[in-house]
């Protein structure tokens, strides 16, 4: 059984809650969790580098000087790419970089970053947040208490405005709802902290594990 520490509101260690080891994945996954993770960053590219071709400089066909005869080195159009001004050759062009990702595939991925967070102790819960209004102040000595040092992760169930508006300013923390992260944001941020309803809505969208029986 892994151990996860459980905090109050005010962050004060209040005891600890426990995960079954046999819902967790650690021995598959490693390259689904690769795939998954370069198809998001893929997914974020914008994709719009553009430079111009030979066609689409500006310029007439035009030989700048005859073939023959003059001593420099022959050239047919102004808008060759090794002159100043000239195109570009085999430039990018506006282009998607999207992948598609087998739903298993991505199911398995997420279960597999997961369980590595929960298997080393990067996962803290907090029963529940008392922000009765944004206060960035507060945000801080609360993840101070909880024992957030670098980067943070917070999950809740469903969209909590104050305590999405108290860490909008703090550049390595981020809030989302259980339904909203993927395998890149679980490997992002070094802790996930997450309320009870949090935590369970997320631990609900883990891949089953198999049994030795059914495998079969």
């Amino acid at each position: 059984m892994s151990n996860i520490k459980v905090f109050s509101p005010a962050g004060k260690a209040t005891g600890e809650m426990t995960f079954a080891d046999e819902r967790l994945i650690l021995d598959k996954g490693e390259q689904a969790v690769k795939d998954v993770v370069v198809a998001i960053q893929n997914g974020l590219r914008a994709g719009t580098a553009s430079t111009l071709s030979k066609g689409e400089v500006a310029g007439s066909n035009k030989k700048p000087w005859k073939q023959k005869g003059t001593g420099r080195a022959r050239v047919g159009l102004r808008q060759n790419p090794i002159w100043r001004g000239g195109s570009v050759a085999f430039g990018p062009k506006p282009r998607d970089f999207s992948q598609k990702i087998n739903r298993k595939v991505s199911q398995l991925a997420f279960t597999r970053a997961l369980s590595d967070k929960i298997a080393s102790g990067s996962v803290v819960v907090i029963e529940t947040f008392d922000f009765t209004e944004p206060k960035t102040k507060q945000m801080i000595a609360l993840l101070k208490k909880l024992g957030v040092e670098r980067s943070g992760l917070i999950i809740t169930d469903q969209y909590e405005e104050n305590v999405a508006l108290s860490a909008q300013n703090l550049p390595s923390v981020a809030v989302l709802r259980a339904a909203e992260v993927d395998t890149y944001a679980l490997l992002y941020f070094r802790t996930l902290i997450a309320t009870k309803s949090g935590f369970e809505a997320l631990t609900a969208r883990m891949k089953a594990k198999k049994t030795a029986e059914e495998g079969a």
